[in-house]
C-alpha cells in the first residue's frame, strides 16, 4: 500500500468520501497540465473551475448561502488531497482561509451580497491584502491607510505578496484607519475591508515572477475609493479579525504540506523499488531507505498536530499554539520528504517530466510563508512558554 493511501489520523474521519472524490477530480489534471502552467506562469483556471463546480471551494460557506456548511477539517481534507495527488491548491486556498473572517465578522448584508456568488463561482475571493514591503510580518506597522469621508473610504498605500490578485474579484484588505500614534495600542486602529476589485479605480496590480508559479503580485492603491459598507465589522478592530483568518490559513497550509509530504514519499518509495543499480533496487540500500522513512515519521507526527489544531478550531477553542506548531512541523516534514525524494531520484529528480523539481520548489515556500519559522518560534517562546518578547 502506498504511503499516501495508508489510513492516518487525518483520514480516519468523516471525510473519506470527499477525499476519494477529490482524488478522482485531480486525476483529470495530470503532471503535464501543471508543467505547462509552470512554464508559462499561468493560472489553473480549469482546475479552479472544476473544484468550484464540484462544490469544494464553497465547503465552508453555510448552506443558506449555497455552500456545504462543513467545518475547517473538510477544507483541510480537500487541500491535503489536492497536494497528495500532485496538484497545487495554492491557486484556490485563500478562498477557504479568508472565509472564517467573513463568516465571523461580516454583516448579514455582506454575507448575502457575496457568499452566494462566491459559492457558485460567479465571484472569486482569492486575494488577501495584508503584507507590505516595509513591514513584512510586523503587521501593526503597515502604512496603507483608509481615510473616511462622507462618501466612504479613500485608500492609499501598497501591498506585496498579494497572490492571485489578477485572478480574484474580491480582496480582503487590512488598512490603518487611525494613525498609529493616535491609537491606544498598536494593534488598534486597523480595519478590514471587502474590496470589489472590479468596481474600483486607483488600483494597480503588478505581477512578481518567483521561483514557483504562485501568481504573486504587488498591489498599489492611489486614492482608491470604496463605499462605507466595504468595512467588515467595527472600524479599528480589523487586526483581531485578521487573526481569525491567520489561524485558519496556517492550519490549511499545514494540511497542504502534509499532502505534499505524502506525494513525495509515495514518489520516493515507487522509484526506490523500481530503480535498479548494481543489479539491485536502490531501495534495498539503507542510505536510500532511512531518509525516506525518517521523513515519513516526521509527516505522521506533524499530521497529529494538524488534526489537533483543526479540532480545536472547530470547537471554538484557542488554537494559536496548535496552528503555529502545525504549520512549522508540517512544512519541515514536507521539506524533508522533498529532500529525500530528489536525492532518491538523483539526476532524474531535476528533470521536469518527473514533477519532483516542480513540487520541490512549491513546497519550499512554506518554510517562509505565510509566516516564517523564526516568527513561529518567537510566538511559542513568548506566548506559550512565557519568555520575554524578542522583538
Amino acid at each position: 500500500m502506498a504511503p499516501d493511501m495508508m489510513p492516518g489520523p487525518a483520514e480516519r474521519d468523516d471525510h473519506a468520501e470527499i477525499r476519494e472524490q477529490v482524488r478522482k477530480l485531480c486525476g483529470r489534471f495530470p503532471g503535464e497540465y501543471w508543467r505547462k502552467l509552470d512554464a508559462e506562469r499561468g493560472y489553473p483556471t480549469e482546475f479552479v473551475s472544476a473544484l468550484t463546480e464540484a462544490g469544494y471551494l464553497s465547503v465552508l460557506i453555510p448552506e443558506e448561502y449555497g455552500g456545504s456548511g462543513l467545518g475547517i477539517s473538510a477544507a483541510a481534507a480537500i487541500l491535503e488531497t489536492v497536494q497528495a495527488e500532485g496538484c497545487n491548491g495554492a491557486a484556490c486556498h485563500a478562498q477557504m482561509y479568508t472565509m472564517g473572517t467573513i463568516l465571523r465578522h461580516g454583516s448579514p448584508e455582506q454575507k448575502q451580497r457575496y457568499l452566494p456568488k462566491i459559492a457558485t463561482g460567479e465571484l472569486r475571493l482569492q486575494a488577501f491584502g495584508v503584507t507590505e514591503p516595509g513591514s513584512g510580518t510586523d503587521t501593526t506597522s503597515l502604512r496603507t491607510t483608509a481615510r473616511r469621508d462622507n462618501q466612504g473610504y479613500v485608500v492609499n498605500g501598497q501591498k506585496i505578496w498579494t497572490s492571485r490578485a489578477e485572478h480574484s474579484d474580491l480582496m480582503l484588505l487590512l488598512a490603518r484607519t487611525t494613525p498609529r500614534d493616535q491609537a491606544a495600542k498598536k494593534t488598534e486602529g486597523l480595519s478590514t475591508f471587502i474590496v470589489d476589485m472590479k468596481a474600483v479605480t486607483g488600483l494597480t496590480i503588478r505581477p512578481i515572477r518567483t521561483m514557483m508559479n504562485h501568481n504573486s503580485c504587488e498591489v498599489f492603491f492611489d486614492e482608491m475609493r470604496i463605499p462605507a459598507d466595504s468595512l467588515l465589522g467595527e472600524e479599528g478592530r480589523g487586526f483581531r479579525y485578521i487573526l481569525d483568518g491567520m489561524n485558519a490559513e496556517r492550519l490549511l497550509i499545514a494540511a497542504e504540506c502534509i499532502g505534499d509530504a505524502k506525494w513525495f514519499t509515495a514518489k520516493s518509495v515507487a522509484y526506490a523499488n523500481d530503480r535498479k543499480v548494481f543489479n539491485r533496487p536502490i531501495g534495498q540500500n539503507q542510505g536510500i531507505q532511512f531518509p525516506i522513512a525518517r521523513a515519513y515519521a516526521q509527516m505522521r507526527a506533524a499530521e497529529l498536530m494538524v488534526q489537533d489544531g483543526l479540532e480545536r478550531f472547530e470547537a471554538g477553542l484557542p488554537c494559536g499554539e496548535q496552528a503555529n506548531m502545525a504549520k512549522m512541523l508540517a512544512a519541515e516534514a514536507s521539506w524533508a520528504a522533498a529532500e529525500a525524494c530528489i536525492q532518491t531520484h538523483g539526476g532524474f529528480g531535476f528533470a521536469e517530466e518527473y514533477d519532483v523539481e516542480r513540487k520541490f520548489r512549491e513546497t519550499r515556500l512554506y518554510q517562509v510563508a505565510p509566516i516564517s519559522t523564526n516568527l513561529i518560534l518567537s510566538y511559542l517562546a513568548e506566548h506559550v512558554l512565557g519568555m520575554p518578547r524578542s522583538y
